[in-house]
């Protein structure tokens, strides 16, 4: 069976982008310029959605763009979806500016 593919967007990252639908089991073949990384899905995941190419711990900054895009809300397995049930977006957060101001 031919790999699914995937994008990374910078060697920061620690996703990839899905460019097709993915089911459980599946190779994932994800490219940053001539850098291929293969993980194996875990579960589902549909084209257009994030893809974990490493262990995350729980807490651990999530790069997306090379950039972090939050952090992970629970422990996130290698070639599982990363989406918003185990990722907190830390962006643009006026409670974490009011809570550093209170400690």
């Amino acid at each position: 069976m031919e790999a699914k593919r995937a994008l990374i967007i910078s060697p920061k990252d620690n996703v990839a982008t899905v460019l097709q639908d993915v089911e459980a089991g599946a190779t994932i073949a994800a490219r940053q310029g001539a850098d291929v990384r293969e993980v194996v899905a875990l579960e589902k995941i549909p084209f257009g959605f994030k893809v974990a190419l490493t262990d995350i711990p729980r807490g651990a900054a999530v790069y997306k763009y090379g950039e972090i895009i939050g952090k992970s809300s629970q422990p996130i397995g290698k070639g599982e979806l990363v989406h918003v049930h185990n990722v907190e977006g830390t962006r643009g957060r006026g409670d974490l500016a009011t809570q550093g101001a209170q400690q």
